[in-house]
């Protein structure tokens, strides 16, 4: 077990909010798949609820789950899968696992036919905004107030993570969402080739250029990242735009305010990075490569820092070095003026697990989902692709790997200062398609400059802002 896991890391961030994560969309088409509502209600028979079925499952109705197969895989959900055949031996339970949810699942959500519990992830992620305005999603609010599996005096929502059920609400309406994953973003790092340079991880952004500068000598790189997916800047550069001007910038960014983009924390944070493009400290040739082919490039020693999320540590392990020794940290802040102190971080839920509206079997559903939040579930889950779950608590005992170690340690460290952006999961497709790819790709690769890319962002933002077929979120 990691020396910080445990009960005082829970206090530390109780009052993180946070958002879902959202693994990287492409957007097209993503209104159609959730306009439709075609399709009867075909819903199997509830079953009797009892102590053990405290959701009523139908003991001998199917189930169908659809996993989305990236970072962490498919077999912790066919482990918990396993559960509920044990649970409920007359249920046939259908599994699936697949990249493309969006082209796979979008007919179905069409047709009024969509499975009954969905892992909506991935670059071909279902818009949540759009979902949830559509009506389209099951209130998740009977699987949180259900007994969780071990210890039925403690409701579900009793076990989990300070703030994973807000990032399920959209306007503090019902939960619509279940972040299973918890997810820790930043500059990722190998403690090792920092060694090898002498160097410290940089608190200040002069120490960053003098670090990246040192690496150059040495033939390395100071960065890479997605650059064909450059929306995974943001998992460093919206903390730190928090650091440098309060959290109320990233509010404001999020609430699709007028000229939001044109705080000088946004300014002072676009120009820091544009210096990285400019001084070559960003790895030759990045905005052609993907987010996987970036990660081996950084694990093979040709770059030194990434910005990513905690799942970077199970994606890459397949090319990681053994002695790699993995690290994130909080991002660098600009200077001795910013806001927030050093250690502000992006900490959130991830893998985002829906009940579809018109899903046959519903119950059935949150009742794997309440199987996957049981401590032996949780526990397996963070065993086989190092990262915690939602559920507080699932770490005890487990000796933990280099990155997941740092993970916990950098929450700790955080304290409060925990931000969380929801325009990643409000405005999906502003925030990968146009503020991504059009917008920060551009800068990161020095097709824009800074007082250019803020601009071409702010008339998205304020695109989205007037376009009244998109459902308008605001911080309560």
């Amino acid at each position: 077990m990691g020396p910080t896991s445990g009960h005082g890391r829970r206090d530390l961030i109780k009052r993180a909010a946070a958002i879902g994560l959202i693994a990287v969309p492409s957007m097209s088409a993503l209104s159609a798949c959730a306009s439709s509502d075609s399709g009867s209600d075909n819903k199997v028979d509830k079953g009797k609820k009892t102590d053990k079925n405290p959701l009523g499952v139908n003991a001998s109705a199917p189930l169908e789950v659809v996993i989305f197969d990236g970072g962490f895989g498919e077999q912790y959900a066919k482990d918990a899968e396993a559960v509920y055949r044990k649970t409920y031996p007359k249920a046939k339970v259908k599994h699936a696992a697949t990249q493309k949810i969006q082209s796979v699942l979008q007919p179905r959500f069409n047709g009024g036919t969509p499975p009954d519990l969905i892992d909506n992830s991935g670059a071909e992620q279902m818009d949540m905004g759009v979902l949830v305005g559509k009506k389209q999603l099951a209130d998740l609010t009977p699987l949180l107030d259900a007994p969780s599996i071990d210890d039925p005096k403690k409701k579900v929502r009793d076990t989990l993570r300070p703030g994973v059920v807000e990032m399920g609400q959209f306007d503090g309406q019902p939960v619509w969402i279940f972040y299973y994953a918890y997810t820790v973003y930043g500059v990722w790092y190998s403690q090792t080739a920092l060694d090898k340079l002498d160097a410290e991880y940089p608190e200040t952004w002069d120490d960053m250029l003098a670090v990246c500068a040192k690496a150059k000598k040495k033939g390395m790189a100071g960065w890479t990242y997605a650059g064909k997916h450059p929306y995974y800047v943001p998992f460093s550069l919206y903390p730190f735009i928090a650091k440098i001007g309060g959290r109320e910038v990233l509010d404001a960014i999020d609430n699709l305010e007028p000229n939001a983009w044109k705080h000088p924390a946004v300014k002072a944070a676009f120009e820091a990075y544009y210096e990285l493009y400019k001084k070559g400290y960003i790895l030759k040739g990045t905005p052609g490569l993907d987010h996987i082919q970036s990660q081996t490039a950084w694990n093979e020693g040709k770059a030194l820092f990434l910005p990513n999320g905690s799942w970077v540590e199970n994606e890459a392990k397949q090319t990681t070095p053994k002695d790699f020794d993995m690290r994130v940290s909080a991002p660098s802040g600009l200077d001795k003026s910013d806001t927030m102190p050093f250690g502000t971080i992006w900490a959130s839920g991830g893998e985002p697990f829906i009940v579809p509206a018109k899903a046959k079997n519903p119950d059935g559903g949150m009742e794997q989902l309440r199987i996957m939040l049981s401590e032996a579930s949780s526990k397996n889950f963070t065993k086989q692709v190092s990262s915690l779950t939602s559920f507080d608590g699932g770490t005890d005992g487990l000796t933990l790997p280099p990155g997941l170690t740092s993970a916990i340690a950098a929450l700790d460290k955080a304290g409060d200062n925990v931000v969380n952006p929801r325009i990643q999961d409000w405005y999906v497709a502003l925030q990968k398609e146009k503020i991504g790819v059009a917008g920060l790709g551009e800068l990161m690769a020095g097709r824009l400059t800074p007082v250019e890319a803020i601009k071409k962002i702010q008339a998205f933002a304020d695109e989205a802002a007037k376009d009244d077929s998109i459902k308008h979120y605001k911080h309560q």
